[in-house]
């Protein structure tokens, strides 16, 4: 269960709501976000939940019986909003596109895709920094100089930043650059940075494992969330299988399965899903209709010199009219 605790909720109340949920045979676990003060409950016992709606202190209380209790839509049916500011909001009722390059590589790339960005008016701009590579020689980012000189052009032409975080270690030195921390599919279930990022308080984009199940995914988020940080965004990048004619099976499905189980939204990332540019607007327009908030895909001036991933990236004149077509896409889907 949980227990929505009222704003300000004074010691002696809040001491007497966690010896009263013990009394039933729960054990209380204290959350405190940059949203609210909660209560997880967890025990099996059966019992009335009105005899401990009604004590003082208590704003409301919720009967979850799936695992993951913070992120289900089985205690908060409203679906998150994340507001990045400057009125860029993620979340239903809109549509966000985040796009940008695998890796960041110099000033004038970044500049060249912010003005790409910038003529389609989209807000959002991806770009490794640390890049985890299946080979130790390829290349690995421009590490804290990189992100540095991208938070510099970015937040001169108004653009927010998501880019991936791959160890504790790094997110202080990050925190003042990015408005996103995205962890990758290697990340997925390193609890160690799960929880950092909890306490961190900044917007994380939560990328599904390479073999995860939609269920690790949910409890993935429930550390983060656990943790005090309510701004956390799914996406679904593609899973490993026996498949060799594509790089992932993009699985289309998870959106609307995620969207009934989780209020939080729901990005895909075709560009990993399939890895291959000859299909990522297909797939792109395929996630708009399938109930998407956003999608993340990759971009670069010359996708063929990339210095990662340049299978999968399109170039501008594609980004254009994915941008285009997926806007239209979700005004279709909006008029139903």
């Amino acid at each position: 269960m949980i227990i929505q605790l009222q704003q300000g909720i004074p010691a002696d109340l809040k001491e007497n709501i966690l010896q009263q949920i013990k009394a039933v045979g729960f054990k209380g676990n204290e959350v405190l976000t940059q949203e609210g003060h909660y209560i997880v409950g967890i025990g099996k016992k059966d019992f009335d939940i009105r005899t401990l709606g009604q004590l003082p202190g208590v704003a409301d209380i919720h009967r979850v019986s799936d695992e993951y209790k913070l992120i289900s839509r089985k205690w908060k049916v409203e679906p998150t909003r994340i507001d990045l500011g400057d009125g860029v909001v993620i979340g239903e009722g809109q549509f966000s596109i985040m796009a940008g390059p695998c890796s960041i590589e110099s000033e004038k790339q970044i500049e060249l895709v912010v003005q790409h960005l910038v003529e389609n008016n989209v807000k959002i701009m991806r770009g490794g920094v640390f890049k985890p590579r299946s080979s130790p020689y390829a290349f690995r980012g421009l590490g804290l100089e990189g992100l540095q000189m991208f938070h510099s052009i970015c937040r001169a032409n108004g653009i927010k930043i998501i880019t991936e975080v791959m160890q504790v270690s790094q997110i202080d030195d990050m925190m003042d650059y990015v408005d996103v921390f995205q962890v990758g599919a290697r990340n997925s279930q390193n609890f160690n940075l799960l929880d950092s990022l909890g306490e961190a308080q900044k917007p994380v984009l939560l990328k599904r494992g390479i073999s995860g199940t939609l269920e690790e995914l949910l409890q993935a988020a429930e550390y983060i969330f656990s943790n005090g940080n309510e701004k956390i965004m799914l996406c679904e990048r593609g899973i490993r299988s026996y498949e060799n004619a594509y790089r992932n099976v993009l699985d289309l499905n998870a959106v609307p399965v995620l969207k009934a189980k989780t209020h939080l939204p729901v990005i895909v990332d075709p560009s990993h899903g399939i890895g291959l540019r000859d299909y990522v607007e297909e797939m792109s327009l395929a996630a708009v209709m399938a109930g998407a908030d956003g999608v993340i895909y990759e971009t670069h001036q010359k996708p063929e010199e990339a210095f990662s991933d340049g299978q999968q990236t399109v170039n501008f004149k594609e980004s254009e009219r994915l941008i285009r077509r997926m806007r239209q896409a979700y005004a279709l889907r909006e008029s139903f």
